[in-house]
């Protein structure tokens, strides 16, 4: 899909006519005309300035539209987590919410620290295990299957549809190796972000709220850390990599899986981040960017972009 759609006037006259019987339902009043901030080929967003503050309308494009049926979820499980769902229609894609505040992207340059990690990383984990029970509705919804018995199958598809060199399909059989030995610490597979960074968390009155799900999966759980710890967090306020110790952060993680599951967990995860970058290949492919693929690719084989 390119991003044309979402600038159609039809289309946009439908979103507008949404966005006002909703909120009429609501008894909320609109103050003026809706904006278009954010126009990407995946999805577009709106603002629209209301007596109670901004709200947002976010529609997500056919291969994610069930962004809002997860979001959703989310919502009804954990609304701790998430900016209040004011509406959602989830055959379209549809969201409205509340405003989430400020990005973390904004808030640790001017907090200069990376201790607010430190409540969204468990907070994040609460929401994969509460939602434990919701993986095979959250499959027939439509979030993509990245589970370790598909990964390798889904690499070798991946490696077809990009003309990989010889040394990406020569790791196919490492990532099957690799599955096999992570599904050997027996925990369970869930709902997944795959995306977790600094520009998907919002703070809001203090607290944490996480955002953007178009790219979850149900996978193992651990491998959200490739993204968030060696993607973000180990490159530190100053952008240089391995310049944080990212141990701390880990264990924030993984102490409410601690409390439910024996084993060695670090151990899990250090197979999980080193897999969870194939995972991330393969689940975040856009056809017209090979790109970042590719990136992704490199982090699985060589552990550097």
């Amino acid at each position: 899909m390119d991003d044309m759609r979402w600038r159609d006037p039809d289309w946009l006259a439908g979103v507008h006519a949404w966005v006002d019987d909703r909120l009429d339902e609501l008894g909320v009043v609109r103050t003026g005309e809706l904006e278009q901030p954010h126009v990407y080929p995946w999805s577009t967003v709106l603002r629209v300035p209301t007596r109670q503050g901004d709200v947002w309308f976010k529609a997500s494009g056919d291969g994610l539209r069930h962004e809002a049926a997860v979001t959703a979820r989310i919502a009804a499980r954990r609304p701790d987590a998430v900016p209040p769902l004011l509406a959602a229609d989830t055959t379209a894609g549809w969201m409205l919410m509340t405003d989430a505040g400020e990005s973390l992207r904004t808030v640790v340059p001017r907090e200069q620290s990376l201790d607010r990690w430190y409540d969204v990383l468990p907070l994040y984990a609460g929401v994969q295990l509460d939602l434990a029970d919701d993986v095979d509705e959250l499959l027939a919804l439509g979030v993509p299957d990245m589970r370790l018995a598909t990964l390798p199958k889904g690499y070798e598809r991946l490696m077809d549809e990009i003309g990989a060199d010889r040394r990406f399909r020569d790791a196919a059989p490492l990532v099957a190796d690799l599955c096999d030995e992570l599904a050997a610490f027996g925990l369970p597979e869930l709902l997944q972000h795959d995306d977790l960074h600094d520009g998907q968390v919002f703070v809001r009155d203090d607290r944490p709220l996480l955002m953007d799900w178009g790219d979850v999966c149900i996978s193992h759980p651990f491998f959200t850390l490739s993204v968030t710890l060696q993607g973000v967090l180990a490159w530190g306020l100053e952008d240089v990599q391995d310049s944080v110790d990212v141990a701390p952060f880990r264990d924030a993680y993984l102490a409410p899986y601690a409390e439910r599951f024996d084993g060695d967990l670090v151990a899990a995860t250090e197979v999980a981040m080193r897999l969870g970058w194939a995972c991330r290949a393969v689940n975040g492919h856009v056809p017209s960017d090979h790109d970042h693929t590719f990136t992704r690719l490199r982090m699985f084989l060589d552990g550097r972009p």
